[in-house]
């Protein structure tokens, strides 16, 4: 619980912020089923591929964050790792599909990225050691970390025009590089094949045909690896931008149950180099755009693989290493969590931010390993918002976004908010849909129904003498939207002299008293004894 003094300063800095202008509104959640269910580790980050010398605009932000150099016995990485207790790490990025492994019977020569003026997105092949391979699956192992790896799906193809690769996947040194895997006993959750080669692709391209069958080939090395194991990883493809027909076609042509899982990216946002970034960031209807592309995918899912499910393979916002002064910084969590949030009401079930650590948007520092704002706000949403999606109404302006799931591991309800307004501080009233309902149709109790029409949130505990909410109330420092420093009920969140992650704790309070949103605000709000049944199972 937080101490007296600290909650004291929050209501006042509250008081000083509200005087702007205030508005009443009310917040209606349907606990009586859920909407959409995400997988338990929803939450997932990436390590990318970039060497050093990755460089956009001028700038170059990568370091030495890739898979290839970054230094994984820093040991304030493995701390923000092992705060989430099992995160989900995608390795994969532009440069994937230009990676050989060195392992079996390969016989190209295996050297390190070099900057090459006619290479791909600029650099040479790059080269995977097994011994670097070693080192990263001891560190996933000491972390708890599960692993989703994209394998090279251009390997033995031709460049046939411009971006567009022809002629079938030569898949030999990926079947001794998964071969490796399975001898040294590395747990692998999930393959996924190829890197923004869908539609038009990025850099490069391959037909939804053509890549349809060397999905197929893929399940059934998969499974033929794996015949013996008592867990066999799942098949995820194409990991590229949504192009409606290349999807539909690629599920048609792999068949039934070859492709587990769809995976998609989106850098909605534009350019990292967009002056107009903070701006798109609080604009409602901008973030809201989005929402067809996650529609039409649930559409394609339905109408052509259902046996798959939706996964956002990587996503950073604003693409080209994302925005300087901007992605790392506390304002970026407007959209990083209004996505988390848009993406389960769609069916999403994982959700992979670019980057745990490189570029400009990663979850981590380049340089000092310690947290940026949207670390904490993927752990808090981590450790707060279970599986269950569920449906939220309300009369608030636009500019008040809300999401609401099953709290995690637990009994009770968590709703998200985000206050994209400058100047109007939200004073809210939450009600439980389920006890509307039942005091409508239910009069046996007049003194129950006015206390679940109040305090609609009681649910079937309305006896208990010490009911509570849960708040989590977010902003920059010093008021400062893009402050690399984020304030919890207001006092700044920073690690420990050890370098450890700080305990992120609410402030409780009595459910009779007003939830209070601050302009530029985002707060996870706990209701532990609100009555939802969707929530119990």
């Amino acid at each position: 619980m937080a101490s007296r003094p600290a909650l004291l300063l929050f209501l006042a800095l509250l008081s000083v912020i509200s005087a702007v202008e205030v508005e009443h509104a009310t917040i209606t959640i349907d606990g009586s089923s859920t909407i959409a269910k995400t997988d338990n580790d929803f939450v997932c980050a990436t390590l990318d591929w970039w060497p050093h010398d990755k460089c956009d605009y001028h700038h170059c932000p990568w370091g030495y964050a890739s898979v290839i150099n970054l230094n994984l016995s820093h040991p304030a990485l493995a701390k923000a790792v092992k705060a989430f207790n099992r995160l989900r790490i995608r390795i994969g990025g532009s440069l994937q599909d230009r990676v050989l492994y060195d392992v079996g019977s390969l016989k190209t020569p295996c050297h390190p990225f070099q900057k090459m003026k006619d290479g791909m997105f600029g650099f040479s092949m790059g080269c995977l050691h097994m011994n670097r391979w070693d080192e990263l699956n001891k560190f996933f192992n000491a972390t708890g970390v599960m692993v989703t790896f994209g394998l090279n799906a251009l390997n033995g193809r031709q460049q046939l025009r411009r971006n567009l690769w022809g002629g079938d996947w030569d898949y030999t040194n990926a079947q001794d590089f998964m071969k490796y895997t399975i001898s040294k006993g590395y747990h692998i959750d999930s393959w996924e094949f190829g890197n923004e080669l869908s539609g038009s692709g990025i850099g490069a391209s391959v037909g939804a045909e053509q890549y349809g069958k060397d999905v197929i080939n893929l399940k059934k090395i998969i499974n033929n690896l794996y015949s013996n194991s008592l867990f066999k990883p799942s098949l995820i493809a194409p990991g590229g931008f949504f192009d409606r027909p290349w999807f539909a076609k690629l599920l048609q042509v792999s068949g039934p149950h070859v492709v587990d899982v769809i995976s998609h990216h989106l850098y909605n946002l534009g350019a990292g180099v967009d002056p107009n970034l903070v701006r798109k960031i609080l604009d409602p209807e901008f973030l809201s755009r989005v929402s067809t592309t996650f529609s039409n995918l649930t559409d394609i899912i339905s109408e052509n693989g259902p046996w798959s499910s939706a996964w956002v393979g990587e996503s950073g916002g604003a693409y080209n290493s994302g925005g300087p002064h901007v992605s790392n910084t506390f304002v970026n969590s407007f959209w990083y969590l209004d996505q988390l949030g848009m993406a389960s009401k769609h069916h999403t079930k994982v959700y992979c931010r670019q980057t745990l650590i490189g570029g400009n948007y990663g979850l981590l520092n380049t340089t000092t390993f310690l947290p940026n704002p949207d670390y904490y706000s993927a752990l808090l949403w981590h450790r707060l918002m279970g599986r269950g999606v569920l449906a939220v109404d309300s009369d608030a302006s636009p500019l008040l976004r809300s999401y609401a799931h099953c709290t995690k591991g637990r009994p009770g309800v968590t709703l998200l908010l985000l206050n994209l307004s400058n100047q109007t501080n939200f004073i809210l009233t939450v009600q439980n849909q389920l006890n509307i309902e039942v005091s409508r149709n239910n009069r046996r109790d007049r003194f129950t129904d006015g206390l679940k029409r109040t305090f609609s949130w009681v649910g079937i505990k309305e006896t208990d003498k010490n009911l509570f909410r849960e708040e989590y109330h977010l902003t920059p420092k010093d008021g400062y939207l893009q402050s690399q420093t984020m304030v919890l009920n207001g006092l700044p969140i920073e690690p420990t002299e050890a370098e450890h992650i700080p305990e992120l704790e609410p402030v409780h309070l009595d459910l009779t008293s007003p939830i209070s949103i601050a302009p530029l605000s985002i707060s996870f709000i706990v209701f532990p004894n609100m009555d939802a049944p969707a929530c119990v199972a």
